[in-house]
């Protein structure tokens, strides 16, 4: 029975270690390959280590536009962070009371999880069309994107609604709170951890998302637009080098959203 055991330990272990390495190598590599030197390719072996990758991407570049399509992606992130975030929240707290329909709305808004995402992309884009609306990644963009965000914020929201102690709200009420000071003071205190993962995810899948961008971001890409159009004609390590950095900026991001969670963590005891 031990050796059974001992057995399945190390095969587990090995599988979770293949799992690492598939899931980290190719960013590891990349990484490492974006240290090269100025005569470095895209292949190893590597020609020397340097900054010289990472120097070269705060120079004009003869091909994308690689800030600007960052500050894009911050911008269409952090909106798409808030209104998620809100509609998450008020949709979390509709649902706490059966009403009519519910089920069908509930239904309508877990559906855009299900269709291919190149689909919502090109059916949002011929609507604007057939509307005479341009084609920008702030509306046509914004509404592609919230197909994506809002489904995962409000099926978090479900469940901690469902466990949520409504004892707190009946306490509140009794000594007077009205309805929205209940809500600012009581509720969405006590919520507030979920809410920052809500955030988190909103932001997180519009800053990485590209299908349900690709036919909605109009004449000015995103950075995963940006990064794919580059992969067609950029030929040296300088494109490992933003892979490297988006990245790191990626890990800031969850650092700071960790932190906030944390601490409101401790405020809530």
């Amino acid at each position: 029975m031990n050796e059974k055991r001992g057995l399945s330990f190390y095969l587990l272990t090995l599988f979770f270690i293949i799992f690492v390495l598939f899931l980290y190598g190719p960013t590891f590599t990349i990484g490492l390959l974006s240290f090269q030197g100025p005569s470095g390719g895209l292949t190893f072996p590597m020609n020397g280590t340097s900054l010289h990758w990472f120097r070269n991407l705060f120079e004009q570049q003869a091909v994308g536009d690689i800030w600007g399509s960052f500050r894009r992606s911050m911008a269409l992130g952090l909106i798409v962070m808030v209104v998620t975030v809100v509609v998450s929240l008020m949709g979390g707290l509709a649902f706490r009371t059966h009403f009519k329909g519910s089920s069908l709305v509930f239904y309508l808004v877990i559906g855009s999880l299900i269709i291919p995402s190149i689909l919502i992309s090109l059916g949002v884009g011929i609507l604007f069309n057939i509307l005479d609306i341009d084609v920008h990644w702030s509306t046509s963009g914004l509404g592609s994107q919230l197909t994506w965000t809002l489904p995962f914020g409000l099926l978090i929201m479900f469940a901690i609604f469902n466990r949520f102690d409504q004892s707190f709200e009946e306490a509140a009420r009794d000594l007077g709170a009205s309805n929205w000071q209940t809500l600012r003071h009581i509720v969405i205190p006590i919520i507030g951890p979920s809410l920052i993962g809500v955030a988190l995810f909103g932001f997180t899948l519009s800053y990485d998302e590209f299908a349900r961008t690709l036919l909605t971001a109009g004449s000015y890409n995103t950075l995963p637009l940006e990064i794919y159009g580059m992969t067609t004609s950029v030929t040296t390590p300088v494109l490992y080098a933003l892979g490297t950095l988006t990245t790191v900026f990626s890990f800031v991001v969850i650092a700071f959203f960790f932190i906030l969670f944390r601490v409101m963590t401790r405020r809530q005891r």
